[in-house]
């Protein structure tokens, strides 16, 4: 059984893999100060609660865009299962043809994307991921990774806001009940999820309107699924995005 950690800014994604098989999903909040004993015992909580026993992982590997962090999960991974983990970056094969102007400078949680959709999907492709930024990238229809763009994230943007007004409360991402607010926490929750929704859409249209050839449309990350059905273009939601990159990669080098 493998175990795939994505390590990013606001989250890590972690799920364990059989023959090919997410046996589970689990996110646990970032932070940077925790120790290696102490996500030792994340992880551990994570696994019991599925009935997944250390000594059943034969394998890891972890995808991180927090630097600091890489070592201190390598190394709580290393103490609960006893093996080291691969690490999504240089020296790691994808299979993944790069065409952007500095491909080391390509995270590799959209590396990991990209590799799980040109592997499932059919290109060209847009990924969408959703976390602390909204990336966007793009495979065109040789399944080459050309680009993409970075959006501040949604709960990035609201927490912004909030911070910088008096009286704007925090709240939770519901789908609207309707598009035109009627109270405060509405006229946010309409104003930031639409708006979203809607710059999604229009940056799909460009791209495709660039590429000439329409695209599928992938999406992925904690807050796709409340912003996707709000878009008016068909969007694949695919919370496993992730975990299915990580194990082809895995597979890719062993």
């Amino acid at each position: 059984m493998l175990l795939a950690v994505d390590i990013g800014n606001t989250n890590i994604v972690l799920g364990c893999i059989e023959e090919n098989n997410i046996i589970f999903r689990e996110r646990i909040y970032t932070n940077q100060l925790a120790t290696d004993l102490e996500y030792a015992a994340n992880l551990k909580t994570a696994m019991d609660m599925h009935d997944i026993k250390p000594e059943s992982i034969s394998g890891a590997i972890i995808s991180s865009v927090v630097p600091t962090m890489t070592a201190t999960f390598s190394a709580a991974v290393r103490k609960l299962i006893g093996v080291k983990p691969k690490v999504v970056g240089p020296g790691l094969k994808t299979g993944l043809s790069i065409v952007i102007d500095n491909p080391a400078q390509l995270g590799s949680d959209l590396v990991v994307d990209a590799v799980a959709g040109i592997n499932e999907y059919t290109a060209p492709m847009i990924i969408i991921d959703m976390g602390t930024a909204t990336t966007l990238s793009v495979v065109d229809d040789k399944k080459r990774y050309l680009g993409g763009m970075i959006v501040t994230g949604m709960a990035v943007s609201s927490d912004a806001l909030i911070k910088r007004t008096a009286q704007l409360p925090k709240f939770a991402f519901e789908k609207p009940k309707h598009v035109i607010g009627t109270n405060t926490v509405d006229c946010l929750k309409s104003g930031l999820m639409y708006s979203t929704a809607c710059a999604l859409d229009g940056m799909i249209e460009r791209i495709e309107e660039e590429l000439g050839q329409e695209c599928t449309v992938i999406a992925t990350g904690g807050l796709a699924s409340t912003v996707v059905p709000l878009c008016r273009k068909t969007i694949i939601l695919d919370d496993d995005l992730l975990l299915k990159g990580l194990n082809l990669i895995y597979n890719k080098n062993i």
